[in-house]
This record gives C-alpha cells, structure tokens and sequence, in this order.
C-alpha cells in the first residue's frame, strides 16, 4: 500500500468514528430519544 492511499484511508476512517460520535452524542442529546447502540444497549434512565 502506498503511503497517499494509506494516508486517505486513515482519514477515512477517522471522520466516520467521528461523524458516528457526534451522530450518538446528537441523539442523546435529544431529550425523547432513547440512544442505542449496536449492541442493544440504551441510554434509557
């Protein structure tokens, strides 16, 4: 792999965990959503 298309993967992948984070933070955010994640966990309280 050449060091250009290791460098845009990284970058890839590091705007999809961030755009993931701010997609969970904005769901708990609202106040009458429940957050899941994919692990069948909720943020109910």
């Amino acid at each position: 792999m050449t060091p250009v298309k290791a460098a845009l993967l990284s970058f890839a992948m590091l705007s999809a965990i961030v755009l993931g984070g701010f997609g969970i933070y904005s769901a708990d955010a609202a106040s009458d959503h429940n957050v899941v994640d994919g692990y069948g966990v909720t943020g109910a309280r």
